[in-house]
């Protein structure tokens, strides 16, 4: 009988369990020492990606003076999932906040994700997170993430700084750089150069044992990635020329802008009144927001940039030059005066009668430059072509219109053209109709900015650059390169030279309305204005530059309900002026009187 004999092939299948044996130590020596996807897929439970937010850029003055700067701050994040057997009393105290504000945001946190992370508390200074930290390993789910909260060194310029806030649905819809909880420019020279400041995130990958305890970098931080720190501004702003001039304007309603000349950088634009940016900054934004939201005096809102106002006397100027350069009077071109009883515009005083342009402007006579606009607009015996003359040459002075730079929520002003006057009146309308604009009243609306840049044009006979805050950027020349061009009016050089004179002489002369501000160290040439406000006492007007033989500012002051132009825009103005060019200001009166000047409660009362 044939007998099979399998001895041996029980070596076979005991080689094979062996084989099977050998794979499986292997593969798993394989996915536990040498293969890491498994650790990556459980991250939330022992890794923590944790974003690594750049520094926000520095901004310095002119003089590299420090405007804004970073101060460390802390978010306290969440991850809902694992936010379990929580002492939260013990975690309310340490994070500052109620039950309720617990209970609030860890549902806010849950309807955002259970297994993201989202920030619980914002904003911990230094000192809270110092106790928050020793205690944070108790509370699991919870972590601290590093974040900066700007600083402002002097509490000025709060305006055109502007500030920071934390993104909304809108914000992070239009730009992915964003996530929930992340902050964003809001207004002014951070919401601007938002793109410049915010710099790059980077990303770290941190080992966290069961406690929340972190354990220090994933394989030595070969996963990470360093944040780039955002680009530092140079402003054309002067710190201490924007905090003298809003100690001026202290208790005032109104604005200051001074420009350079040379460049059309802003020297100082303030709003009064006004408020000190570090309100803005923290935990307590939103309160102060709210709060400075319902001040009836509106301090949020930029009277610089966004404030319109009729340019009254000063704009006797500009019809002065129109006048000049379409040959409707010349130097020597001479109106009669009847003070008061002048008629359609009466004058606000009397003086000598007839008078030149030299001492028209010098008087600031209405009559005169009534005249003028009428001799503008009829000389070619058709008023309506004229005026369309007389818009094209305002309109090359900057007014009417934004400049577009780097100034945020600026608004145009108004210049009416022919076509308001056809549609207002249907065609039927003249010199007579629209004799206000004549002294800078009526449809006309100017800002402050505006008026600023027409004493640079004044300065410069005839040209200006558009005015910006950017002085310099390091990396980015592009931008500094588009706001250096030269920007001509349709006024000829040598008309200037005659409005120059007399400006000059509303500081110098016998009868000039600033006359009380001349100094014997700085030349000066300016203009008064006095501009109707139909809500109550007249606002008070003034627009200059200096020196004269090499303009080194212009400046507009605006104090509304202030009155006369010479009472206290005329003063403010040359003390500023005093301030930026020598340094110091010696007229220790006159500044005192400004100073303690208290004009808000008459304000109060007429608004």
């Amino acid at each position: 009988m044939y007998s099979r004999n399998y001895k041996s092939r029980k070596y076979v299948i005991i080689a094979l369990f062996i084989l099977i044996g050998l794979l499986y130590i292997f593969r798993l020596f394989y996915l536990q020492i040498i293969d890491n996807s498994y650790k990556f897929s459980a991250e939330n439970i022992v890794l923590r990606s944790v974003t690594q937010y750049p520094a926000r850029g520095i901004i310095y003055d002119r003089n590299n003076n420090l405007l804004v700067y970073n101060d460390a701050a802390y978010d306290l994040m969440v991850i809902p999932r694992q936010a379990k057997n929580i002492d939260t009393i013990k975690l309310c105290v340490l994070a500052g906040i109620t039950k309720a504000e617990y209970i609030k945001k860890m549902k806010a946190a849950k309807r955002y994700s259970y297994y993201k992370p989202s920030v619980f508390v914002k904003q911990i200074s230094k000192a809270d997170y110092g106790r928050l930290t020793e205690e944070l390993y108790n509370f699991p789910g919870f972590y601290a993430q590093a974040r900066t909260l700007r600083k402002y060194p002097l509490p000025i310029a709060g305006h055109l700084l502007g500030s920071i806030g934390e993104v909304n649905r809108r914000e992070m819809d239009n730009d992915n750089f964003y996530s929930i909880g992340d902050y964003i420019g809001k207004s002014g020279i951070e919401k601007y150069y938002e793109d410049y400041l915010r710099g790059e995130k980077g990303s770290k990958l941190i080992e966290v044992d069961v406690y929340n305890r972190e354990k220090g970098s994933f394989k030595e931080g070969a996963f990470d990635t360093l944040a780039v720190p955002g680009k530092d501004l140079v402003l054309g702003i002067d710190a201490e020329l924007q905090y003298y001039g809003e100690q001026l304007m202290n208790n005032k309603m109104g604005s200051i802008v001074a420009i350079d000349p040379k460049s059309g950088e802003i020297l100082a634009l303030i709003s009064s009144p006004a408020f000190d940016p570090n309100m803005m900054v923290g935990r307590t934004r939103s309160k102060n927001y709210g709060r400075l939201l319902k001040d009836t005096l509106k301090p949020l809102l930029n009277r610089a940039i966004g404030g319109t106002y009729p340019p009254g006397s000063t704009f006797k100027l500009v019809n002065a030059l129109i006048g000049l350069q379409e040959g409707a009077v010349s130097r020597n071109t001479k109106f009669s005066c009847q003070g008061p009883l002048s008629r359609p515009i009466k004058c606000t005083h009397d003086h000598e009668t007839p008078l030149d342009l030299d001492g028209a402007i010098t008087q600031s006579c209405n009559p005169y430059f009534w005249n003028t606009f009428k001799s503008t607009l009829n000389r070619n015996n058709d008023s309506h072509e004229g005026y369309r003359e007389w818009y094209k040459n305002v309109i090359s002075f900057g007014l009417g219109t934004k400049f577009n730079t780097d100034i945020p929520y600026e608004v145009a002003g108004n210049i009416p053209s022919d076509k308001y006057f056809d549609k207002v009146y249907r065609g039927s309308w003249n010199a007579l109709t629209v004799r206000s604009l004549a002294i800078g009243q009526g449809e006309i609306l100017v800002t402050p900015i505006q008026l600023a840049n027409m004493a640079v044009i004044f300065a410069n006979e005839g040209y200006y650059y558009r005015p910006h805050f950017l002085r310099k950027m390091e990396g980015v020349d592009s931008l500094k390169i588009k706001y250096s061009r030269k920007i001509q009016t349709t006024i000829e050089k040598q008309h200037f030279d005659l409005v120059r004179k007399s400006m000059i002489e509303v500081f110098e002369g016998e009868h000039g309305t600033a006359r009380w501000f001349k100094m014997d160290s700085i030349s000066q040439a300016g203009k008064t204005g006095t501009v109707q406000n139909p809500h109550g006492e007249d606002h008070s007007l003034f627009i200059a530059y200096a020196p004269v033989d090499d303009p080194q500012i212009a400046i507009s002051v605006i104090v509304e309900n202030g009155g006369f132009g010479s009472t206290w825009a005329a003063p403010i103005s040359s003390l500023l002026i005093e301030k930026y060019v020598k340094g110091k200001v010696e007229r220790k009166a006159l500044e005192k009187r400004i100073m303690e000047g208290n004009l808000l409660e008459k304000s109060k009362k007429q608004n």
